[in-house]
């Protein structure tokens, strides 16, 4: 039987080993990018590859609404119907209370809170036709702030908040969870090593995660967790277990 996934900000890093995976478990896909083209069509070349007309790539900046509408008619038009839409874009970086600007505000909660409710609304129709699920990307520090990143761990508060009332008020035809990872991948840019091992000191397994450890979440969440609605599955080695 078809199925389709949608998944955004998937050309690179837990999107694309999102992409890969829920591909290998049969799932045509939407691969969304915004600049990282490039690597989106090498994906979905990839994937074509091994199956045949199974993924197709939707370049679009999803922070503008009239944009995320038409890319979600054309993501739902690809093949009639969405099962899954994992909502994995973000925007990343630090800011002091003392520096944040509106503009700063607008990004960060665009991406990752705006971005995904309007997202899951406009593709509702296909969600509920399809008894789909959708997958948020959360992370811990929506539970427990990130110093230094308060506009950032706000929004992803919110997105945790989010993912459980939409649970609630899309119930039964629809699930609605979360991933919420921890150390998975290092930030792009420059991050010391003693940085590094300040960090893993303070997680649980001694170690980084894999983006495989995320997507093998998100698999669980769409394929073998068909009563489990309005959760945030934390993937994080043990991270939270420290103060």
């Amino acid at each position: 039987m078809l199925r389709v996934a949608v998944i955004t900000g998937a050309a690179r890093r837990l999107g694309a080993a999102t992409a890969r995976m829920l591909h290998r478990e049969g799932f045509n896909v939407v691969v969304h990018c915004r600049a990282s083209l490039a690597q989106a069509e090498s994906l979905v070349a990839t994937l074509n590859a091994d199956r045949a007309h199974s993924a197709v790539v939707l370049q679009t900046d999803l922070s503008s609404p009239s944009a995320l509408q038409s890319f979600a008619g054309q993501a739902a038009g690809c093949w009639g119907r969405v099962d899954v839409l994992v909502n994995n874009a973000s925007t990343f970086y630090p800011g002091s209370i003392e520096n944040v600007t509106s503009e700063d505000w607008e990004a960060l909660t665009a991406s990752n809170l705006r971005t995904p409710f309007f997202l899951v609304q406009a593709l509702l129709p296909s969600l509920r036709a399809a008894r789909g699920c959708v997958v948020n990307m959360a992370d811990i520090h929506g539970e427990r702030g990130l110093p230094g990143y308060p506009v950032y761990s706000i929004a992803k508060a919110g997105l945790v908040a989010m993912t459980k009332i939409l649970a609630r008020e899309l119930a039964p035809l629809v699930r609605v969870n979360a991933v919420a990872p921890g150390a998975i991948l290092w930030p792009e840019g420059d991050m010391g090593d003693t940085e590094k091992q300040a960090v893993l000191q303070k997680v649980a397994l001694q170690r980084c995660g894999r983006e495989d450890d995320i997507a093998k979440a998100i698999r669980y969440l769409v394929l073998d967790a068909d009563y489990v609605t309005g959760q945030i599955l934390t993937v994080d080695g043990g991270r939270l277990l420290f103060s």
